[in-house]
């Protein structure tokens, strides 16, 4: 069994165990250096104060995933659109971690206003043990379409990479659009947990 719930400051230390290895083994992330506890902390802090941060958590109680929201640009023009991120732990991957959370964070995005969910990946050049098109594959079958490709914009590993922008929308967009209602995210327990 595994739940979807809240991410906390105090999980940043096993967010960070997960996230570590994409940073120093894979060009999935362009970070060069794995953040510091208190970094990794304001992030979620940060985030989460507006949008849902969220995790996966299994039935020993270890957090094998997380999902969140972060704003796609700070203009006011921009609130109706996030950039959105998935990682999950290696030895979990294929197992339907990453769609589930994505299923929990696009329906607690839709509950507050958001209209645009956008993917910004780093694909390979060539593929290699540091970079795949999983990511690609996978956002394709989470309803996600090809926006555009920025050529060679992302250097790390001793190669250049491409970066790839895909949209999912979630909503019909109105002219008289209400306010996101930011902070005021929660989890479908319905769709949060998993038999």
């Amino acid at each position: 069994m595994m739940e979807i719930n809240r991410v906390t400051v105090d999980d940043a230390r096993e967010l960070l165990e997960i996230y570590a290895p994409y940073v120093m083994e894979t060009a999935i992330s362009l970070e060069y250096e794995v953040p510091s506890i208190e970094e990794f902390q304001h992030r979620i802090k940060t985030i989460s104060s507006r949008l849902p941060y969220i995790k996966a958590v299994d039935d020993h109680n270890r957090i094998i995933g997380y999902a969140y929201a972060g704003s796609f640009k700070t203009r006011k023009g921009y609130d109706w659109s996030v950039e959105t991120t998935v990682y999950v732990k290696r030895e979990f991957r294929n197992r339907g971690v990453g769609k589930q959370l994505y299923e929990v964070l696009e329906q607690s995005l839709r509950d507050i206003g958001i209209l645009n969910m956008n993917a910004c990946i780093v694909v390979p050049r060539e593929v290699d043990e540091h970079l795949t098109m999983d990511s690609i594959r996978f956002h394709e079958k989470m309803g996600f379409s090809l926006v555009g490709t920025l050529h060679q914009s992302g250097y790390k590993l001793n190669a250049w990479h491409d970066v790839t922008w895909m949209e999912k929308l979630l909503a019909p967009h109105q002219v008289d659009q209400s306010p996101v209602r930011f902070g005021d995210w929660q989890i479908s327990q319905e769709k949060g947990q998993e038999s």
